[in-house]
């Protein structure tokens, strides 16, 4: 297997459960607090973890009760941590996560260590990042720190996803170096400046981030699955149907799904359509790392829908 490395966040999500979100000003009742491993660096080396069987994490975390429940969290799913460190001079990052009962969320972050990720922790692990084949990158650590990685790996053999969110203006040149741009509607609407409405006004904003310099482009859609984006033209990839309990890090399942894809050497379709397997079995569990599948899982839904979409196909020819 294709070694991935994560390059990212690591958070404490803090996570309550309430009927229906709060207007400004209300105050409702919420279930239990739970403490759940989340950041969307380390669930996507979970994922990756889990659904290719290995992976690598670059990241910090506080010395804390925290962090040591995260790094525990990764090694548990089959991720390296040594290029993880434990900062003692801040806290570990953490999420305060609303879902209501149609399992839709809100979120607010506290960037702890995160907020000091520096290229020097990327130039640590240099050694590492040459072994890679791809690198994922996400937008909860300082931004510098990310343009450093994408620069750092144009010049490795490693190909580089980057998943926008949350969402901030990306440099032309580190935009020119993304081999894989991976954003929901919402980011894809802001960085391309096309409102997303539907499959038609996705391929077009698609096409203006390709043009603006990022190689393939897939943008997450939710239920109605993923928009694929290349050169040879755009394709609207469907997703399982499946009842959602919570969408917390669904879209980082997608992610280490795609990654774990192309390292078997899956083509880009059927990678996406992979990812979208991955994402949709999140969506059935609460909870951020809690809700991320292992690979078997992945593995016998992909082959289930791939079954029933032929079907559908042939039916309809």
């Amino acid at each position: 297997m294709s070694q991935i490395v994560v390059i990212g966040s690591l958070n404490m999500d803090l996570v309550v459960r309430v009927a229906q979100m709060p207007a400004p000003g209300e105050t409702v009742p919420g279930g239990d607090l739970q403490t759940i491993c989340g950041g969307k660096g380390a669930n996507q080396a979970v994922a990756a973890g889990r659904i290719a069987g290995s992976a690598a994490m670059i990241g910090r975390v506080g010395n804390d009760a925290f962090g040591q429940r995260l790094l525990e969290s990764l090694r548990q799913a089959n991720v390296q941590t040594e290029h993880v460190r434990q900062d003692n001079d801040t806290v570990t990052g953490t999420a305060v996560i609303v879902v209501d009962a149609r399992g839709e969320n809100s979120i607010v972050i506290s960037a702890g260590a995160n907020g000091r990720v520096t290229p020097a922790d990327i130039d640590r692990a240099t050694p590492l990042l040459h072994s890679a084949s791809l690198v994922l990158l996400q937008h909860e650590i300082p931004p510098e720190t990310v343009e450093h990685a994408v620069a750092l790996c144009a010049e490795l053999p490693c190909r580089v996803i980057l998943n926008p969110a949350p969402i901030r203006t990306v440099k032309p040149e580190t935009l020119s170096h993304v081999d894989f741009l991976i954003p929901n509607e919402i980011e894809a609407e802001k960085m391309s400046g096309i409102s997303i409405h539907d499959g038609d006004s996705a391929s077009k904003a698609a096409r203006q981030l390709r043009h603006m310099g990022a190689g393939v482009v897939v943008i997450t859609m939710g239920d109605k699955g993923a928009l694929l984006s290349r050169a040879e033209g755009e394709l609207l990839i469907p997703a399982p149907s499946v009842i959602a309990v919570d969408t917390t890090a669904a879209g980082d399942a997608f992610i280490g799904g795609f990654a774990a894809a192309l390292a078997r050497g899956f083509d880009l379709p059927q990678a996406v359509a992979y990812a979208n397997c991955a994402g949709a079995l999140a969506v059935t569990r609460f909870g951020a790392q809690t809700s991320i599948p292992i690979g078997e899982e992945v593995d016998k839904l992909y082959k289930t829908f791939q079954r029933e979409v032929s079907s559908k196909t042939s039916h309809n020819a």
